[in-house]
């Protein structure tokens, strides 16, 4: 069986959140078992390509709308990532340092799913699958069916897997000149909500399409940003899949990236070197528990309620804990964490940017994690942070219900609370504050954390269960 994954990020090519630490994992999971897997994304103009050689597999050329464009496929020669990477140049489109936030990503994204489709038709064979990630590959399921000029792909599955709903890509009808022709009976198929929905499109088209999660999934039945009824009435195809990690880069014994290098046997050591680390560089007292934010600056994240969390915890708890934060976003946010800063004095951090050395610090020496989440619809940081024996604190919702059981439970080993607010996150890290401070409870739970199996392994064979019922 072959996949082709088509996706806007793959760790460590181009990130910028989970979508890329999925999409660079799992084809390499599946290459284990024995599925031929690879990646296709944008050629943008990261360190990565610039540090790596290529070797150029097509060439083409594409209309987005009335502009003309050139564009190349290059195969990446090392094969370090554990499978076939290719990326696909188009300059004037896809030759930027960042992947989104630019005032025509209609235009480059659809120009990408173009340039992808054109490359398939030129193929010998066909994959057995075009695995396609949230919205911006959203149209690829509808041209695959509709696009005159793909006919030859109408047989090849596709799946959609839906990473954050949130985002669906829309367009007005007066972009419809943009996409290839197609059977224009069949345009209802692009519409939702009187726009050109990709995502909706995916949805509708897809053979079958999953969410990150499980609970991700059933939450989106009632609260998809306007989805919901889409949703229920494809729910037949539907199901949810929990993420994985690579535990072969989040991995505390060989993790380069940190202080001191510790195992389950030797975490009280390796915690308190890491923690001592970072303390020294920002400026804390390593003796006081620490609890850290690691993520985007986004009202999604519950980031606007970090500023005052931290005042309220430091007012309730004077001298009894310290804060870090490492994230970028919302100006207001960041302007307000570093207001923060201010009158927190000795007992706050903040690192505002994105820094992927410093996120790995910071899961091996922090002693919490915070997660606020309002929309999670899956999670990596708590299990990173579980895999480095630090404690999750999660809001009850999405993939954080799935992977974080409360330590009031009977065999739980992490905090949960219900609502995104300042008041049951402060609460939540007063409890944290108890465990902390019973020695013996808090060491039996940092080693059970470590020992939970969050890798790849279980969720690439479940889709590749999902590949095989489409046959």
């Amino acid at each position: 069986m072959e996949i082709l994954h088509v996706s806007a990020e793959c760790y460590p090519v181009a990130k910028v959140g989970g979508l890329g630490d999925v999409v660079g994992a799992l084809p390499k999971y599946q290459q284990e078992a024995g599925t031929i897997a690879k990646v296709v994304m944008p050629a943008y103009h990261t360190k990565f390509r610039e540090s790596h050689t290529y070797e150029l597999v097509h060439q083409g050329g594409l209309w987005v709308g009335h502009a003309w464009f050139h564009f190349n496929v290059w195969k990446e020669d090392s094969n370090e990532l554990g499978f076939d990477l290719y990326q696909v140049d188009i300059p004037g489109l896809l030759d930027t340092p960042g992947v989104y936030g630019y005032m025509n990503d209609t235009e480059r994204f659809l120009g990408f799913q173009v340039a992808v489709l054109d490359w398939l038709n030129e193929w010998q064979h066909q994959p057995d699958v075009i695995h396609c990630h949230d919205h911006h590959t959203g149209l690829i399921p509808f041209l695959v069916r509709f696009g005159y000029k793909y006919s030859r792909l109408q047989d090849i599955a596709t799946v959609l897997t839906i990473h954050n709903a949130q985002y669906q890509g829309q367009f007005g009808w007066d972009k419809l000149y943009l996409i290839p022709s197609f059977d224009l009976w069949k345009s209802g198929m692009l519409d939702w909500g009187g726009s050109i929905n990709p995502l909706a499109a995916a949805i509708k088209c897809a053979w079958r399409i999953n969410t990150v999660s499980p609970s991700y999934m059933e939450e989106l039945f009632t609260s998809a940003n306007g989805l919901e009824a889409l949703l229920n009435a494809e729910r037949g195809k539907a199901t949810g899949i929990l993420n994985g990690i690579d535990d072969k880069v989040w991995n505390p014994g060989k993790d380069g990236m940190i202080a001191a290098k510790y195992t389950m046997s030797s975490q009280l050591k390796g915690k308190k070197a890491n923690k001592q680390h970072l303390c020294e560089t920002f400026r804390l007292d390593p003796e006081l528990p620490l609890f850290v934010f690691i993520g985007r600056l986004v009202g999604d994240k519950g980031a606007d309620l970090l500023p005052e969390i931290i005042g309220r915890s430091l007012f309730e708890n004077p001298g009894a804990l310290n804060f870090l934060i490492l994230g970028s976003g919302d100006a207001h946010t960041e302007w307000m964490l570093q207001q923060t800063r201010q009158y927190a004095g000795e007992h706050f951090n903040v690192y505002i940017g994105y820094n992927e050395a410093l996120s790995h610090q910071l899961y091996a020496g922090a002693d919490f994690l915070l997660m606020p989440s309002r929309v999670e619809p899956c999670g990596l940081n708590q299990m990173y942070a579980m895999r480095y024996g630090t404690v999750p604190i999660v809001r009850t919702t999405g993939g954080l219900k799935d992977t974080v059981t409360d330590f009031g439970d009977e065999g739980g080993f992490g905090i949960r609370f219900y609502h995104a607010s300042v008041g049951d996150v402060c609460h939540a890290i007063g409890r944290a504050l108890e465990l902390f401070h019973t020695k013996t409870k808090f060491s039996k739970i940092r080693k059970t954390i470590m020992q939970l199996d969050h890798s790849w392994d279980k969720a690439a064979q479940q889709y590749l269960d999902l590949y095989t019922s489409l046959k």
